[in-house]
């Protein structure tokens, strides 16, 4: 068969093997350089150490990787600058530096992709990004951890109500509602710390699928950027792309974690609780009613949480039909984990920042502690104590309730003589038990709720992020 005249253009990597353009629609459809170009540093990264090695095992000169250091280093001020110009015909971002690489180092740029695939190149590049944003994610979490410690420290005594079924439950201290957070973002950092391993495995020398037969040193490239070993098998370090998913689950977790906490402060923040108030700065008005403060910031975030849930079930969804080895379906990875990557990282500095700007009214929490019965719990742990047997103590204590409530009172307001009518093993020294601070500092277990409990809680997560 003759061929057409007018093949693909010549800057494509593949242009040889077509006999006819692509068309406008499908250039546009499948490059990925408009969001890929994000990883430009980290391909640069990637290819300076490739090149280092092929310079080592003596697949390029020494005069080769001279000009590729000076190439890329123009590229990396280039970049930086916005003086980039990057082009669609060249489908990606690594395409686009190999031609600027070219324009400037001559051959040497041509030969910087002895011994390696894009196919490998973009796991790797993928892999460095994400070690970047674990690295700046756990540092976040801390910082946010450092702010929830401050505030609860302040209010490791401060009584609010517990709730089971949002109804008021037991007495805790505010101080001991914040540091459930605290344990959160702890296991959200471990997963995050955990998930780091799996993703420091370097992909690079597998190239398109089946390795190389180039006398390459795949350990090496690992050292020289800092990777703890390298993917095992050609194969699944071209295609999975499970170290990305895992990711997008710990990321998923951290903002349902912080979507909770938001649910709370919008609550808390709304007149009929009135037990926080928090900064303007982190707050907008209605464009209709001048009174309104409303709590964009904690609203936005559980907003963005279903945005990183939806791209955790996208990615999920992208991986569960590829066949060995890559596909072009890994394309559509890139800008999910970016997003996920930028909500989460904002998410958390501002969480970190609005603690500091949170007023806490601890008369309407006490206020709130004294509805609901909320130490109805006590009192029957006190008649257990006096020898009733649990289940009776809560029947006799439901009662004392039911009372209580038809007389518009308090358990603790009820007479000595009237308590009695429920268990005569009530005493005077009952009054003690049905107080909101005598039923805090009952719990003074680890991870109870007691005031000194709570500080030594604090004391022992400082220590733990020193």
């Amino acid at each position: 068969m003759q061929e057409k005249p007018g093949g693909a253009a010549p800057g494509h990597a593949w242009s040889g093997r077509f006999n006819e353009p692509v068309d406008e629609l499908v250039k546009r459809f499948t490059a990925s350089v408009t969001f890929d170009q994000r990883l430009a540093l980290f391909d640069i990264q990637g290819s300076l150490a490739h090149a280092q090695m092929l310079a080592e095992v003596g697949l390029l000169s020494e005069i080769d990787l001279g000009n590729i250091r000076l190439g890329m280093e123009r590229i990396r001020t280039e970049i930086a600058a916005g003086k980039f110009k990057w082009s669609i015909d060249l489908e990606d971002v690594h395409m686009n530096i190999e031609r600027r690489l070219t324009d400037l180092a001559g051959d040497a740029g041509k030969r910087l992709h002895t011994a390696r695939s894009r196919n490998d190149q973009v796991a790797t590049d993928v892999r460095l990004f994400l070690r970047d944003a674990i690295d700046r994610i756990l540092d976040r979490i801390r910082q946010f951890q450092l702010a929830l410690l401050d505030l609860a420290e302040g209010h490791a005594a401060t009584v609010m109500p517990g709730f089971t079924h949002l109804q008021v439950a037991q007495p805790v201290t505010f101080g001991h509602h914040l540091m459930a957070y605290f344990e959160m973002l702890q296991r959200d950092a471990a997963r995050l710390a955990d998930c780091r391993g799996r993703v420091n495995r370097l992909p690079l020398g597998s190239a398109a699928l089946a390795g190389t037969s180039y006398p390459i040193r795949r350990e090496r490239v690992a050292e020289l950027l800092g990777f703890d070993g390298v993917c095992e098998n050609s194969l699944d370090a071209v295609s999975d792309r499970d170290f990305a998913l895992e990711f997008s689950a710990a990321s998923a977790l951290i903002m349902v974690h912080l979507s909770r906490f938001s649910e709370e402060l919008i609550l808390w923040m709304s007149p009929r609780y009135g037990f926080i108030t928090l900064a303007d700065r982190f707050c907008t008005g209605s464009s209709i009613m001048p009174q309104k403060k409303n709590p964009d910031v904690p609203e936005l975030v559980r907003g963005k949480t279903g945005r990183v849930v939806g791209h955790l079930m996208g990615l999920f969804t992208l991986m569960k039909g590829q066949p060995l080895a890559y596909n072009k379906d890994n394309q559509e990875d890139k800008e999910p984990l970016f997003d996920t990557v930028d909500t989460v990282l904002d998410s958390l500095t501002l969480y970190a920042d609005m603690m500091g700007g949170l007023t806490v009214n601890a008369e309407a929490m006490r206020a709130a502690a004294r509805e609901g019965f909320a130490t109805a719990t006590d009192l029957a742990d006190y008649l257990v104590k006096k020898g009733l047997p649990f289940r009776d103590a809560h029947e006799a204590v439901a009662r004392a309730v039911r009372h209580a409530e038809t007389q518009g009172c308090d358990l603790a307001d009820l007479p000595l003589a009237t308590l009695n009518t429920f268990s005569a093993l009530i005493g005077d020294d009952v009054f003690a038990v049905l107080t909101l601070e005598g039923s805090l500092a009952s719990r003074a277990h680890i991870g109870g709720t007691a005031p000194d409990t709570v500080r030594a809680a604090i004391q022992r997560a400082r220590n733990a992020l020193a």
